[in-house]
């Protein structure tokens, strides 16, 4: 975004995980006519999927907490996005806030004692810490839900996203703006034991 700001020519390669047409990175994805080129997630309907997931799990949850970054560009149509869908699904929906490592340790002190089921939301800022994150949720015994698959192998309940790695190779400035298509769902079956639940072949096989 600073970059995209300085409006300098030097090229500049980016991925994102929300749409780089709604950022601003890019006026059209064919043709980005600019000196921003890159991947983005267009995971737009994903992140109310995970709420979905989450309530599925834990189908007597009427509270679910929803962790995103005020600064960034991606929290207000993240949070407008799992709003809506909470109030779909008839659940109370507590948001925590955190932009720095201070405001993490706070968020997971209080959705300890709000002991609720959790939702990270999209943005490079948790995307960094995303090993960490896995941690935090599992040794505060936060059932958690976030995007990419590293969460879940550190330890967090499940991750429901796109698989970037294949998007962020080759030479980009010969071709247009990728998109993810391919969504995962992963579950981390040692941590959905310490609470209690258990996937049988059949769950697995609803899933595909």
């Amino acid at each position: 975004m600073a970059a995209r700001a300085a409006n300098v020519a030097i090229p500049t390669v980016f991925t994102t995980s929300g749409d780089p047409i709604r950022l601003g990175l890019v006026s059209n994805i064919d043709k980005p006519n600019g000196n921003l080129i890159g991947t983005g997630q267009f995971d737009a309907g994903t992140a109310s999927k995970r709420l979905e997931l989450i309530r599925e799990i834990f189908p007597s949850a009427t509270n679910v907490g929803l962790l995103v970054n005020p600064p960034s560009p991606l929290a207000s149509p993240v949070s407008r996005e799992i709003s809506e869908a909470a109030a779909a699904l008839g659940l109370k929906l507590q948001v925590v806030r955190a932009s720095d490592a201070l405001d993490l340790a706070t968020a997971f002190k209080s959705l300890t004692q709000m002991k609720v089921a959790l939702v990270i939301g999209s943005d490079p800022f948790f995307s960094s810490p995303g090993v960490e994150l896995g941690r935090l949720t599992l040794s505060n015994r936060i059932p958690a839900i976030y995007q990419y698959p590293q969460f879940a192998a550190a330890g967090g309940l499940m991750s429901y996203g796109g698989d970037v790695a294949p998007h962020s190779q080759g030479r980009p400035f010969d071709l247009p703006i990728q998109e993810v298509t391919k969504v995962e769902l992963i579950i981390n079956l040692k941590t959905a034991k310490a609470f209690g639940i258990s996937f049988t072949e059949r769950d697995a096989r609803t899933r595909r």
